[in-house]
Protein backbone atom coordinates (compact mmCIF):
# COMPACT_ATOMS: atom_id res chain seq x y z
CA UNK A 1 0.00 0.00 0.00
CA UNK A 2 1.47 3.55 -0.53
CA UNK A 3 1.29 5.99 2.18
CA UNK A 4 -1.71 7.94 2.36
CA UNK A 5 -2.20 11.51 3.98
CA UNK A 6 -4.44 12.10 7.02
CA UNK A 7 -6.66 14.21 4.55
CA UNK A 8 -6.25 11.44 1.87
CA UNK A 9 -7.61 9.44 4.39
CA UNK A 10 -10.57 11.35 5.42
CA UNK A 11 -11.95 12.22 2.18
CA UNK A 12 -11.97 7.94 1.35
CA UNK A 13 -14.97 7.15 3.58
CA UNK A 14 -17.80 6.10 1.68
CA UNK A 15 -20.65 4.84 4.38
CA UNK A 16 -19.68 8.00 7.11
CA UNK A 17 -21.05 11.52 7.94
CA UNK A 18 -18.94 14.96 8.21
CA UNK A 19 -19.31 14.88 12.04
CA UNK A 20 -18.42 11.25 12.30
CA UNK A 21 -15.34 11.93 10.08
CA UNK A 22 -14.30 14.77 12.16
CA UNK A 23 -14.40 12.90 15.02
CA UNK A 24 -12.55 10.11 13.70
CA UNK A 25 -9.19 9.52 15.41
CA UNK A 26 -6.31 8.34 12.64
CA UNK A 27 -3.93 5.66 14.09
CA UNK A 28 -1.14 6.35 16.56
CA UNK A 29 2.62 7.29 14.98
CA UNK A 30 0.37 8.00 11.39
CA UNK A 31 3.61 8.30 9.15
CA UNK A 32 5.64 5.37 10.98
CA UNK A 33 3.34 2.70 9.61
CA UNK A 34 4.62 -0.17 7.58
CA UNK A 35 2.76 0.95 5.03
CA UNK A 36 5.03 -1.74 2.19
CA UNK A 37 3.74 -4.46 4.34
CA UNK A 38 -0.42 -3.35 3.92
CA UNK A 39 -3.07 -4.64 2.11
CA UNK A 40 -5.40 -2.05 3.69
CA UNK A 41 -5.22 0.06 6.75
CA UNK A 42 -6.87 -1.00 9.45
CA UNK A 43 -7.47 0.26 13.30
CA UNK A 44 -9.11 0.63 16.25
CA UNK A 45 -10.39 4.25 17.22
CA UNK A 46 -9.19 4.50 20.70
CA UNK A 47 -11.78 7.06 21.49
CA UNK A 48 -14.34 4.57 20.59
CA UNK A 49 -13.17 1.05 21.17
CA UNK A 50 -16.00 -0.34 19.32
CA UNK A 51 -15.52 1.41 16.31
CA UNK A 52 -12.47 0.44 13.43
CA UNK A 53 -11.61 1.71 10.04
CA UNK A 54 -10.89 0.41 6.85
CA UNK A 55 -8.87 1.79 4.47
CA UNK A 56 -8.46 0.39 0.73
CA UNK A 57 -6.23 1.34 -2.35
CA UNK A 58 -8.31 0.07 -5.08
CA UNK A 59 -8.06 0.35 -9.29
CA UNK A 60 -11.26 3.45 -8.38
CA UNK A 61 -9.10 5.58 -5.88
CA UNK A 62 -9.05 5.15 -2.18
CA UNK A 63 -12.29 3.60 -0.46
CA UNK A 64 -12.40 3.80 3.46
CA UNK A 65 -15.00 1.63 5.10
CA UNK A 66 -16.41 2.53 9.07
CA UNK A 67 -17.05 -0.74 10.80
CA UNK A 68 -18.79 -1.07 14.23
CA UNK A 69 -18.02 -3.90 16.47
CA UNK A 70 -19.81 -5.19 20.06
CA UNK A 71 -17.74 -5.79 23.32
CA UNK A 72 -18.66 -8.95 24.99
CA UNK A 73 -18.42 -8.84 28.56
CA UNK A 74 -18.16 -12.62 28.29
CA UNK A 75 -14.87 -13.95 27.75
CA UNK A 76 -14.83 -16.62 25.40
CA UNK A 77 -12.80 -20.02 24.89
CA UNK A 78 -12.10 -21.67 21.21
CA UNK A 79 -10.37 -20.26 17.95
CA UNK A 80 -12.30 -18.03 15.36
CA UNK A 81 -11.49 -17.54 11.94
CA UNK A 82 -11.29 -14.20 10.18
CA UNK A 83 -13.54 -14.52 7.24
CA UNK A 84 -10.66 -11.52 5.39
CA UNK A 85 -7.31 -13.69 6.19
CA UNK A 86 -8.56 -17.03 7.30
CA UNK A 87 -6.29 -16.58 10.67
CA UNK A 88 -7.28 -18.78 13.65
CA UNK A 89 -7.05 -16.62 16.04
CA UNK A 90 -8.87 -17.06 19.84
CA UNK A 91 -12.43 -16.10 20.01
CA UNK A 92 -11.32 -12.62 21.61
CA UNK A 93 -9.35 -12.24 18.89
CA UNK A 94 -11.95 -12.14 16.14
CA UNK A 95 -14.96 -9.94 16.05
CA UNK A 96 -18.25 -9.35 14.18
CA UNK A 97 -17.82 -5.96 11.96
CA UNK A 98 -20.84 -4.66 10.81
CA UNK A 99 -21.05 -1.75 8.43
CA UNK A 100 -23.22 0.74 6.83
CA UNK A 101 -23.70 0.27 3.49
CA UNK A 102 -22.85 3.22 1.23
CA UNK A 103 -25.39 5.63 -0.25
CA UNK A 104 -29.39 5.58 0.17
CA UNK A 105 -29.37 1.83 1.33
CA UNK A 106 -26.88 3.01 4.11
CA UNK A 107 -29.00 5.95 4.94
CA UNK A 108 -32.12 3.22 5.48
CA UNK A 109 -30.15 1.38 7.82
CA UNK A 110 -28.98 -1.39 5.45
CA UNK A 111 -25.45 -2.94 7.02
CA UNK A 112 -22.98 -5.61 5.88
CA UNK A 113 -20.96 -8.13 8.43
CA UNK A 114 -18.08 -10.43 7.86
CA UNK A 115 -15.78 -11.80 10.64
CA UNK A 116 -12.28 -10.01 11.25
CA UNK A 117 -9.28 -10.24 13.32
CA UNK A 118 -10.04 -7.62 16.29
CA UNK A 119 -6.96 -5.34 16.03
CA UNK A 120 -7.53 -5.37 11.94
CA UNK A 121 -4.04 -6.55 11.36
CA UNK A 122 -4.98 -9.17 8.74
CA UNK A 123 -1.56 -7.80 6.65
CA UNK A 124 0.57 -8.45 9.40
CA UNK A 125 -0.64 -11.85 10.36
CA UNK A 126 -0.83 -13.19 6.47
CA UNK A 127 2.90 -12.33 6.37
CA UNK A 128 4.17 -13.52 9.67
CA UNK A 129 5.04 -9.97 11.19
CA UNK A 130 2.74 -10.38 14.00
CA UNK A 131 2.72 -13.42 16.66
CA UNK A 132 0.08 -16.17 16.52
CA UNK A 133 -1.36 -17.85 19.61
CA UNK A 134 -3.28 -20.38 17.86
CA UNK A 135 -1.74 -23.00 15.23
CA UNK A 136 -2.10 -22.14 11.90
CA UNK A 137 -3.31 -25.11 9.45
CA UNK A 138 -2.07 -22.32 6.69
CA UNK A 139 0.82 -23.56 4.51
CA UNK A 140 0.40 -21.53 1.13
CA UNK A 141 3.34 -18.67 1.52
CA UNK A 142 2.77 -15.06 2.65
CA UNK A 143 2.36 -13.75 -0.95
CA UNK A 144 -0.03 -15.83 -1.86
CA UNK A 145 -2.12 -15.05 1.46
CA UNK A 146 -1.73 -11.11 0.59
CA UNK A 147 -3.11 -11.74 -2.24
CA UNK A 148 -6.70 -13.67 -1.41
CA UNK A 149 -6.63 -11.35 1.42
CA UNK A 150 -6.80 -8.47 -1.44
CA UNK A 151 -9.25 -10.42 -2.89
CA UNK A 152 -11.50 -10.55 0.24
CA UNK A 153 -11.09 -7.27 1.17
CA UNK A 154 -11.82 -6.18 -2.14
CA UNK A 155 -14.95 -8.04 -1.84
CA UNK A 156 -16.14 -6.76 1.31
CA UNK A 157 -15.75 -3.13 -0.28
CA UNK A 158 -17.64 -4.07 -2.91
CA UNK A 159 -20.69 -5.46 -0.34
CA UNK A 160 -20.74 -2.13 0.90
CA UNK A 161 -20.94 -0.30 -2.01
CA UNK A 162 -23.52 -2.12 -3.44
Amino acid sequence: MEPLSADEIRRSFVNSTKSQIKAMTLPRLFTELPWESLDYLGWRDPKAPNRGYLVVQRDAGVTGIAVNTQASGVPRRGAGLCDLCNTAQHLTDVALFVARRAGTAGREGNTVGTYICADLACSLYVRGLRELDVPQGETAPPEVRAERLANRVEGFVNRVLS
